[in-house]
């Protein structure tokens, strides 16, 4: 019971600091872009676990969702996730959804159910012989298409039709959704001709390059919409990938996991690299101390 409380008491901590940071931020007079940076970027990252915790609560039986199923799952988080970026990227206005929030609730309670009567209670039906994995998959699927993905497009238009859009043309409208669509042919041409079948062997890290490859770029378009910048056309992660993928799907490199487990740590070195030097580099420009509300020449 003392670990369930403690539980509960993190879980409710982190989900208010989250929510409340942008206001401490304001009533301190400490709201800079900076902030914005860290909340959103670290949400990019953490759409990984959502889908990586579910995979290890449901498991891979007969009562289990397939990795290929969640793999596309993730598709859907990551999309949904940087819809709002892309519209405030055109918009100038970043409307958040609670699809973000009721997910982080939703996951949390199925933390504690998991945690109170065990995996078990999952594998069994739940209506109407539907299983908890068809209704978590349905769950996530209908609200990305029916919430998010038409009020983002809902504002994008209404902004079209006032004139007020910071990108007159389609093509530069668009050009954000380059990189993750690359991002995402790429992926799934791995996992589609990998000669070892390298989502079923290894789905968590296979989880983790792609959606940290997505969170970098999520952040750095980011970025771009708070400077109000051109979009960058191609993620340069994307280059190695490329023959990453072709040395894999051919059959060149024998050891198909260890490629995967160096390009991963690659790319997620790679992205804490960006996330350090971004923060850097704004913190100089905004005279700041990145995690002290005290100026860097003050006593």
């Amino acid at each position: 019971m003392c670990s369930l409380a403690a539980f509960i008491l993190q879980t409710l901590s982190f989900y208010v600091a989250d929510g409340v940071d942008g206001k401490q931020a304001r009533r301190t007079n400490s709201s800079t872009p900076l902030g914005e940076l860290f909340d959103h970027g670290l949400d990019s990252w953490a759409c990984i676990f959502f889908v990586a915790t579910v995979y290890s609560i449901f498991g891979r039986l007969e009562s289990g969702v397939a990795v290929l199923t969640l793999y596309y799952i993730l598709w859907v988080v990551l999309f949904s996730f940087i819809l709002s970026h892309w519209e405030k990227y055109n918009t100038g206005i970043l409307f958040l959804p609670w699809g973000y929030d009721i997910s982080q609730v939703t996951i949390s309670l199925v933390y504690l159910v998991t945690a109170v009567v065990g995996v078990e209670k999952w594998y069994q039906p739940c209506l109407w012989h539907y299983l908890y994995r068809d209704l978590f998959s349905f769950m996530i699927i209908v609200c990305s298409f029916t919430v998010t993905l038409p009020m983002s497009l809902h504002n994008v238009l209404k902004g079209y039709r006032s004139n007020t859009l910071k990108h007159s043309s389609m093509y530069e409208a668009f050009l954000p959704f380059l990189s993750p669509v690359l991002l995402f042919i790429l992926s799934t041409t791995w996992v589609v001709f990998s000669p070892s079948n390298i989502l079923e062997l290894q789905p968590r890290i296979f989880y983790l390059m792609v959606g940290t490859a997505f969170a970098n770029v999520t952040c750095k378009l980011i970025v771009c919409q708070m400077s109000n910048t051109r979009c960058q056309a191609l993620s340069w992660l994307l280059l190695p990938m490329t023959p990453v993928v072709l040395l894999s799907v051919t059959g060149v490199v024998a050891n198909e996991t260890l490629l995967l487990y160096l390009w991963t740590a690659g790319v997620v070195l790679a992205h804490i690299h960006y996330g350090v030097s971004v923060v850097k580099q704004l913190s100089n420009h905004f005279s700041i101390l990145a995690f002290s509300l005290k100026k860097p020449n003050s006593d």
